[in-house]
């Protein structure tokens, strides 16, 4: 799309008679919207939703359920918005500024009735209607790796490649978004390597799964792809946040079991993947990272 690219969150919290979310007051503009803000050039959509509600609301938000895109004209351009639904893990405290003068914390409904613009009273009417969050997960496939045909070595142990690595350091900043207790590998080398900057970069260990593999010489693909998915419900089952590293192979597959679609593609490149929500053992959302 060309035209202006924007990105933000309903950042909520629990109380004890029901769930807030965040709203903030613009002066310049005089109305109550949600927090949002213009992506920086080459930043992903998810990662700026996250830095805009922190920098109008100052609430560290960790995304879980992708919401409605909005689409209007701004500044005499088509301007898209994309939000997320975001659990407030911290603020830092609210100072009033120039852009955002004034947060308020509100039952959806109330803020339903006091947001300016009907497109963000339908993103809070699609985030009430969304059962509780549990678990998210980043599922990723392996970063790039070369090619098999050109590695002398058993297959296992082919590493990332520049461009792999490459891939890695940009998907530790997405991972790290979701605020993961547990990194989880398949075996192969590359695989560990995709995630070896997240580790670093959040402090944790990572734990290698065969489950996560794709199928061996005269092993069944189901066989696998029924591990992998699992896996993945096992993970989730246990609540909180993870993100997983597999392979091409066993990743649709896993995926249809895990939606019970099999009118989407699940193909997901080297170096991609997604952020699954789950309420209890039942997988609410699957959006592509």
């Amino acid at each position: 799309m060309t035209g202006i690219r924007a990105a933000g969150g309903v950042a909520w919290r629990p109380t004890a008679d029901g769930v807030r979310v965040c709203v903030v007051h613009r002066p310049r503009y005089g109305d109550w919207t949600l927090p949002k803000g213009k992506l920086e050039p080459g930043e992903h959509a998810l990662a700026a939703a996250v830095r805009e509600v922190a920098e109008e609301s100052d609430v560290r938000g960790v995304p879980q359920v992708r919401l409605p895109s909005v689409r209007y004209r701004s500044e005499g351009q088509p301007k898209l918005v994309d939000y997320w639904s975001m659990l407030a893990v911290a603020s830092g405290g609210f100072q009033p500024g120039t852009e955002v003068d004034a947060v308020r914390w509100l039952a959806v409904d109330d803020a339903i009735r006091l947001v300016s613009y009907p497109h963000d009273a339908e993103v809070l009417a699609a985030f009430a209607a969304l059962p509780p969050v549990t678990a998210t997960v980043a599922l990723v496939r392996h970063a790039h790796a070369g090619k098999r045909a050109t590695w002398s070595g058993p297959d296992v142990g082919r590493p990332l490649d520049a461009e792999g690595w490459a891939q890695a350091n940009r998907l530790a900043g997405l991972i790290a978004l979701i605020r993961p207790a547990l990194l989880v590998s398949a075996s192969p080398r590359r695989c560990v390597q995709t995630l070896d900057p997240a580790a670093v970069l959040l402090d944790l260990p990572i734990e290698v799964c065969g489950d996560l593999d794709e199928p061996q010489p005269g092993q069944q693909s189901d066989e696998q792809i029924l591990a992998c998915a699992a896996r993945v419900l096992e993970l989730a089952g246990a609540g909180g946040q993870a993100a997983v590293c597999s392979q091409g192979k066993v990743l649709p597959g896993a995926l249809e079991r895990l939606t019970g679609r099999t009118d989407e593609d699940f193909t997901t490149p080297k170096g991609g993947g997604w952020l699954l929500a789950f309420t209890a053992d039942r997988l609410l959302a699957a959006d592509r990272l």
